[in-house]
């Protein structure tokens, strides 16, 4: 009489050579994704916990910006002791301005998490890939809406009035919200792409720098040459700033929050799928 001998798979062998074994994320239904969105930000909120430094950009810059813009620049272009009129056209602006800043971040996170191996772990889980990118852009959209909120502090602390309603404040919040997420994604990819943090960082200034200065967010692009305007006139920058502007002082919005929205939706479609893709064949 013959005997079968049936071996069982054993769930801990160790995976094959050539990098972590790829989960079925095909098998991950939505309450699935979510569940590993939340558990995967909440270990971001934990080691912001454990270094509270690393919320000392979201907590200073803003004040430092507020203060900066408003007394350096506010009489120069809204005429010595008419800063109360500056700080209602540059506040708005700000709020787009903390979201760049803040997108920038995720980047040098992102590529900092890979070098310590973090990253390498997660994707050895049978997890969603994306949850792991989505969850650190809800935990910096958490970070960009304490920015917000200060930057708005010191705005009414210097002068800031809101002509419009409370509705439209956060619509403008939102809208910021919205387009600063897409921005994640632009940096998010970029981390995944550059070697160091500090290459993350000096190619971010590059793109940061034209982006914010070559906008309507410090000052009216009317005193500025034609070729700069015509760069101002196509930034997305100045549309987000244009529209936040609109919404708090309740002038005409015309057509910037829907090209606002246009280019949050075009930027994310892009580049969300190159992150995500970059993200699974990273080494």
């Amino acid at each position: 009489m013959s005997t079968v001998t049936t071996t069982k798979p054993n769930p801990t062998a160790a995976a094959p050579a050539g990098g972590p074994v790829p989960a079925d994320e095909g098998r991950i239904g939505l309450r699935g994704n979510l569940r590993h969105i939340g558990a995967l930000a909440r270990r971001n909120v934990l080691q912001i916990k454990q270094d509270p430094e690393s919320m000392f950009d979201v907590l200073f810059t803003p004040i430092v910006f507020t203060l900066l813009f408003v007394f350096v620049f506010g009489g120069a272009i809204s005429g010595k002791g008419n800063q109360d009129e500056y700080v209602n056209y540059v506040v708005p602006g700000l709020m787009a301005m903390m979201g760049m800043n803040i997108a920038m971040g995720v980047g040098t996170g992102v590529n900092d998490d890979f070098k310590k191996g973090v990253m390498d772990r997660f994707r050895s889980m049978p997890i969603a890939r994306s949850s792991v990118l989505i969850a650190k852009i809800v935990v910096e959209l958490g970070r960009m809406m304490v920015a917000i909120a200060i930057l708005l502090g010191m705005g009414f602390l210097l002068g800031l009035s809101i002509k419009s309603s409370v509705l439209d404040l956060f619509l403008s919040i939102g809208l910021s919200a919205v387009f600063g997420s897409s921005l994640m994604w632009i940096f998010i990819l970029l981390g995944l792409s550059m070697k160091t943090p500090q290459a993350v960082q000096g190619v971010a200034m590059l793109v940061l720098m034209p982006l914010q200065f070559g906008s309507s967010i410090f000052a009216p692009p009317t005193t500025m040459p034609g070729w700069l305007q015509s760069f101002t006139d196509v930034n997305p920058l100045s549309n987000l700033a244009d529209a936040a502007r609109s919404l708090i002082n309740g002038t005409p919005l015309g057509n910037s929050v829907w090209i606002t929205l246009a280019w949050s939706v075009g930027i994310t479609l892009v580049t969300m799928p190159l992150a995500v893709g970059k993200f699974r064949q990273k080494t």
